[in-house]
């Protein structure tokens, strides 16, 4: 996909379709006022006869407008203009992208970027029109045997910005955006990829590749290499699976030879999360091949930082395993030695993410990082909690929060500082090891955040609960990529 910007008139663009916003109201944009005087009051006309009023998420679509070199104009309700935020600018741009997409357009001009969104600048609105756009045209077919026959695919997208001034940072938001996007991307597909080929060797694999492609130093850990370094809560994870486990390190070399402490991103990588032994329900079980969005998105930041470029240095850990039923699995009541030394109880196999993810941030510790940052489909609790909308933040640190928070809301991405309070540790005491894997039900997404706190004293850390923002289901079931964006924009804020 190609994307360049643009400061010209709507009525002089010759491409596929010409896109503007109108206001509740049937009141025209700026862009389309021109585009009204350039066709002679075409569009007032269209509007008068009450075939679009301006409200969110509606269209129209015009064919050759008479006075206008496009071939055709599409009309996007705006909504009221004084309410016009992110939220109403991305629906906006997701409501053209859809209607492109059954238009046999292969380039157009983008004057929803026009728009004046409050608090936000050109390039927040570059930035989200591409990210928009890409997601709105991905698409997971690869596993079809016949995928379904599309129009001409959209090749050109022109933004406009409204002043020649605004071109130059208009272009370097663009560029960011569609690094990012590709991290979406390459997050979506391994999500969305079947458990039975997206397997923990699947993951090495395309982390190998992804390292062979953008300059990244790889070394991936077989299970005998996690056994010599005593990482017994992952392997107690991966015992009842016939898919042997492997600990993913990529590491981008950003600041050169500084000796600069990095920043390091783990991954939650379980492939297939049955439950072990504590079966979960059959009823949606299938999504469970989403308990690896962890691992997939940070590969996709991994991804985004090598394409950007970024002056800094950051490591990737992927922990990957399946969680299976089977003779050799581990038993409720079990009890394992971690890599730190401490011991856990395990009183529910289910609650296995935190198992694989505190060994890990115990390896992180051989970086001296200056942050660390786990992102984990880690507990349903965190869905009823936050919903779809917003991802769960803890960290032991505030300014580490904060960055993120603002990160994530630069991004349009948004994480919510929930609390770690020492009061909720109280929930997490076992009669037989230092620390049970559960406490109550009651506060289970920061029970689950204390839990891995234990395991990182040695840093600035935040956890980021991403079970209700990794995918969606229903008819649009499928990986969003999420939380690729908002960790794309704190390490490049990092980086500068």
């Amino acid at each position: 996909m190609e994307f360049s910007i643009n400061s010209g008139s709507p009525g002089k663009q010759r491409t596929g379709c010409v896109i503007v916003g109108v206001h509740e109201g049937r009141r025209l944009s700026a862009p389309a006022q021109e585009l009204d005087r350039a066709a002679k009051g075409f569009l007032t006309d269209v509007l008068r006869r009450g075939d679009h009023d301006g409200r969110p998420g509606t269209s129209l679509l015009l064919h050759g407008v008479p006075g206008v070199p496009a071939d055709r104009i599409l009309l996007v309700g705006v909504g009221k203009e004084r309410e016009f935020d992110e939220s109403a600018y991305r629906k906006a741009v997701d409501t053209a992208v859809k209607v492109l997409r059954t238009t046999g357009a292969t380039d157009c001009a983008f004057y929803l970027t026009d728009l004046a969104v409050r608090r936000r600048d050109t390039a927040f609105k570059v930035e989200q029109a591409v990210l928009g756009v890409m997601e709105g045209l991905y698409r997971f077919d690869r596993m079809k045997s016949k995928p379904p026959e599309a129009k001409r695919a959209l090749r050109k997208v022109v933004l406009h910005v409204a002043r020649r001034s605004d071109i130059a940072p208009g272009e370097q938001a663009a560029a960011r955006a569609h690094a990012v996007a590709e991290g979406v991307r390459l997050a979506r597909d391994l999500g969305n990829l079947p458990a039975n080929v997206c397997t923990p060797s699947y993951l090495a694999d395309e982390a190998r590749e992804l390292a062979k492609h953008h300059g990244l130093a790889c070394d991936i850990l077989d299970e005998h290499d996690i056994e010599k370094l005593g990482m017994g809560a992952f392997l107690a994870v991966a015992r009842g699976s016939r898919q042997p486990p492997r600990l993913i390190v990529l590491e981008h070399r950003g600041a050169g030879k500084t000796g600069e402490a990095p920043v390091v991103l783990v991954g939650k990588g379980v492939t297939f999360d049955t439950g072990g032994i504590s079966l979960k329900p059959a009823v949606e079980m299938d999504e469970m091949k989403f308990d690896m969005c962890g691992a997939a998105s940070v590969l996709g930041t991994m991804k985004a930082v090598a394409l950007l470029k970024l002056p800094l240095n950051v490591v990737g850990l992927v922990p990957a395993t399946e969680n299976m039923p089977g003779g050799n699995a581990v038993k409720p009541g079990d009890i394992v030695t971690t890599m730190s030394g401490k011991t856990v109880e395990i009183l529910n196999t289910d609650a296995e993410g935190r198992l694989i993810l505190c060994d890990a941030l115990t390896y992180a510790e051989r970086y001296k990082p200056a942050a660390v940052v786990d992102v984990a489909t880690l507990t349903g609790a965190m869905v009823i909690a936050l919903g779809h909308v917003a991802t769960g933040l803890f960290a032991n640190s505030d300014a580490l929060a904060r960055e993120l928070v603002q990160a994530g809301e630069a991004a349009w991405d948004r994480a919510w500082h929930l609390p770690l309070w020492a009061d909720y540790q109280e929930g997490l005491k076992s009669n037989f090891a230092d620390i049970p894997n559960i406490g109550s039900r009651a506060g289970g997404a920061i029970t689950a955040a204390c839990f891995l706190e234990r395991f990182a004293k040695a840093y600035a850390w935040a956890h980021l609960d991403i079970a209700g923002t990794a995918w969606k289901s229903g008819g649009e079931k499928g990986a969003t990529g999420r939380p690729v964006a908002l960790l794309a924009n704190f390490l490049t804020r990092r980086a500068a």
